[in-house]
This record gives structure tokens, C-alpha cells and sequence, in this order.
């Protein structure tokens, strides 16, 4: 198997890439929001989650009423530091995942699952829609107790819908948040830097039944 082949079946550990231990170097800023791209972010809330590729994703998110900041990297997989080439080859076992910081004042983890759910097809496996391979998987990733309760509730609740609908089961992996890397500083906001370029998101035009706070609709 060669580095760039594709392949749809996540690694083994020991059989994927060695990776490094230096992180990716990314902007001090946000291209569009102007915030910090990683910093502590006291006092604000975050959100991890996969679906398909990052630039058409991140840019659903940053454009959403109350997100601080958001960025683009890789999760779930084995490689440390992955590289984007690496993370393609499917050899890492990483997916292209986005990583949003929103202000709990101004907007809630429910509204942030609604744009998870509603902005792509969490039912198509290891691709989404043309983009095949284990780096386009579905992912949302808790970090603590009450985002796990949360996320799962609107995973069985939006799996309704979708049977309901017509669609497959849903085959989002819902984990604990791995480690996240950083991806390169070329794929940070790419949409706002290359408003031509590739969007790659769907979606299933099927609305997840999750209630939202007054304040945050």
C-alpha cells in the first residue's frame, strides 16, 4: 500500500505512520473573526466534531451567532502531528475534524449540534458524498459528562428523524474528544482565503428535533 492510496478501514496503531512530536505552527488570529486561533479561552465553551471535509465545515461554524473562534485540524486517529498528505493517505486514522469555541451567553451546545447534524450526511460511513476515505468519517467528540448526555440525546433523536426520513442508520463516531492536532496553516478559515474554493458539505435537508434556549434561536 502506498502512502496516497486510499482506504476505508481505520489502522491499526501499530501499523500507522509514526508521525512526530513537533505541532503544527498555525496564525495567532483568526482569519475572519479576528480572535485567537488557540489560547485557554476562559469563561467560553467548545465543541469537537467531524463531518466530511474541514473548509466547508468550519466556515457553517464561524459564521454562527455567538462562536468566539474555530479551527480546522485532525482527530481520532493514532499518527501524532499528522500532516494533511498523511492524514489522506489514510495511513493516521485521523478525521478532518473542526474544533469551535462559542460564547454560552450568546448561543448553546444545543445550537451547535443543530449545525452538526442539519450540515451534513451522517449515514454515509467512510465518505461524504464524493469525498471517499476514512479522513471524511462522521465524528462528535464530548468533553465532559453533560455534552455526552446531550450529544447522545440528539444522536437517537435525529436517528429518528432520519429513519423517519427514509435514510440509513447513522454511523457518526461519538467518542470522548481525542487529542486534537492542528491542521496546517493553509487549511485555517481556506473558504475566507479562497472564496472560489472547494465546499464539499452537504446535508440530508432533514431538521434535528433539539430544543433551543429563547435567547439562543
Amino acid at each position: 500500500m502506498g502512502l496516497f492510496s486510499k482506504t476505508l478501514a481505520i489502522p491499526q496503531a501499530k501499523d500507522a505512520l509514526p508521525g512526530r512530536s513537533e505541532r503544527m505552527p498555525v496564525a495567532d488570529r483568526h482569519f475572519v473573526l479576528g480572535s485567537p486561533l488557540d489560547a485557554p479561552f476562559e469563561g467560553f465553551e467548545r465543541i469537537l466534531v467531524a463531518m466530511g471535509c474541514f473548509w466547508g465545515a468550519e466556515r457553517k461554524f464561524w459564521e454562527a451567532p455567538g462562536v468566539v473562534s474555530t479551527s480546522v485540524g485532525y482527530v481520532a486517529g493514532h499518527t501524532p502531528n499528522p500532516t494533511y498528505p498523511e492524514v489522506c493517505s489514510g495511513l493516521t486514522g485521523h478525521t478532518e475534524a473542526v474544533r469551535v469555541i462559542f460564547d454560552p451567553s450568546q448561543t448553546s451546545y444545543e445550537a451547535m449540534l443543530r449545525i452538526f447534524w442539519e450540515n451534513h450526511d451522517p449515514t454515509q460511513g467512510m465518505r461524504q458524498g464524493n469525498d471517499q476515505g476514512t479522513q471524511y468519517r462522521s465524528g462528535l467528540y464530548y468533553f465532559d459528562e453533560a455534552q455526552k448526555s446531550l450529544a447522545h440525546a440528539s444522536f437517537e433523536a435525529f436517528s429518528k428523524e432520519l429513519a423517519a426520513a427514509g435514510f440509513g442508520r447513522i454511523t457518526t463516531e461519538l467518542l470522548e474528544a481525542p487529542e486534537y492536532y492542528f491542521a496546517e496553516d493553509a487549511h485555517q478559515q481556506y473558504l475566507a482565503k479562497n472564496p472560489a474554493g472547494y465546499c464539499g458539505l452537504g446535508g440530508t435537508d432533514v431538521q434535528c428535533p433539539i430544543g433551543l434556549p429563547t435567547d439562543a434561536e
